[in-house]
């Protein structure tokens, strides 16, 4: 397979390091960036793989899938200034959160073949959970490519509807923030009860992967494995009656719903079209 990469930050990383990983040759792998410092940490890493300050024809020939990684609110420019040399492109991969597949189409001279993609942050270590979504005009290799290179760094999941991605952004996008402001806590009420720093964070992050690993060992519902902890006028069942009397169940859930909405308004605002007068960086 033959990517290029437009934009060379964090999630392009991740997926660049999670394809050579798996057997990818770095040679058939490309990157267009206009910070010299962040093509000079690609090619350090990756010798093999060429990286660009531009756009040029010549950076797509035989490339099998261009994946867009640069910030949402640069996706609309870097998509006109890609759309000269999609008739060479098989199809386009787009890991900018909320941009939707028809605008990104309409910015690319209505080019059919858009792909869209939602991974998050575990991607950077290889346990990401990917939510994709393909336009009708994508065709069967163009999705075994995206496919295969979202897989490089955890799960994969197809979505036939385009809006699921707004689901998925609320769940597996922002999870992670979830997961950490867990952690966060449970460390502070450790070192508000006098444990030291280190011991704390490793408490927090013990408890963490031993709950997950309980959690997958057979298909018991988290409510029973809860309950199996919550010995009746026991300690747990203290604390479970406080999270229960200040509703944070329920404030839990909505704080997802809230990312799902958001996630549909960030959808209608990127998709404005901009008048743009001078060109700006493909990535940064």
């Amino acid at each position: 397979m033959k990517c290029v990469f437009i934009g060379g930050g964090a999630m392009a990383t991740a997926l660049i390091g999670g394809m050579v990983d798996n057997g990818k040759n770095a040679a058939h792998i490309k990157v267009v960036d206009p910070d010299e410092g962040q093509r000079a940490r690609m090619t350090a890493a990756y010798p093999q793989m060429q990286c660009y300050p531009s756009l040029a024809s010549n950076i797509f020939d035989g490339v099998d899938i261009v994946v867009l990684a640069v910030k949402p609110q640069h996706l609309q420019t870097v998509a006109r200034q890609l759309a000269p040399f999609t008739p060479v492109i098989p199809a386009v991969l787009s890991i900018a959160a909320g941009v939707r597949a028809k605008d990104l189409s309409r910015w690319l001279s209505d080019y059919p073949a858009v792909i869209r993609a939602m991974p998050n942050t575990p991607a950077q270590v290889g346990a990401g959970h990917t939510g994709i979504y393909a336009m009708p005009g994508v065709n069967d290799a163009a999705r075994h490519c995206a496919h295969e290179l979202l897989e490089s760094v955890g799960n994969v999941v197809w979505l036939n509807r385009e809006e699921m991605l707004d689901i998925m952004t609320a769940l597996s996008g922002s999870g992670p923030a979830y997961v950490f402001y867990f952690l966060e806590n449970l460390e502070a009420a450790a070192r508000s009860l006098n444990l030291q720093e280190e011991e704390a964070h490793a408490i927090a992050l013990s408890v963490l992967s031993g709950g997950l690993a309980l959690a997958r060992h057979g298909n018991t519902p988290f409510a029973e494995l809860r309950a199996r902890v919550t010995s009746k006028g026991g300690t747990t069942e203290s604390a479970i009656r406080v999270l229960d009397q200040a509703g944070v169940s329920q404030t839990f859930q909505n704080a997802v719903h809230a990312a799902w909405q958001r996630s549909m308004e960030l959808g209608d605002e990127l998709g404005v079209d901009q008048a743009i007068d001078t060109p700006r960086p493909l990535a940064e």
